[in-house]
């Protein structure tokens, strides 16, 4: 079993940055590739960033590549995701997940949710 607990989330204004934390607990945190979703509201769940194990290989989602960053700290159980250059439409609430496959960019790959963050972009 594995415990996702996001922060980081909060009110920011279009252009500004926030970085989001995911805290996990449980079995070994190097043993899952990790990911971030976001859903906003009355919108489907969709796939914003992923990252493998060992943290070589990173997949973005189009609409944040080149703006967002995911990283990980296997020595702190902790993965990141640095988000720059906010806008409206990234308003959301954000979800860690983890899985066993190489990288996560689907939630049918997903075997462990946290229960998200709210991040709201003004205009």
């Amino acid at each position: 079993q594995v415990q996702l607990v996001e922060s980081g989330g909060g009110l920011v204004q279009a252009g500004d940055s926030l970085r989001l934390s995911c805290a996990a607990s449980g079995r070994a945190f190097s043993s899952y590739a990790m990911a971030w979703f976001r859903q906003a509201p009355g919108k489907e769940r969709e796939f914003v960033a992923t990252i493998s194990r060992s943290g070589n290989t990173t997949v973005y989602a189009d609409s944040v590549k080149g703006r967002f960053t995911i990283s990980r700290d296997n020595a702190k159980n902790t993965v990141y995701l640095q988000m720059n250059s906010l806008k409206p439409e990234d308003t959301a609430v954000y979800f860690c997940a983890a899985g066993r496959t190489f990288t996560i960019t689907w939630y049918a790959n997903v075997e462990y949710w946290g229960r998200g963050t709210l991040v709201t972009v003004s205009s």
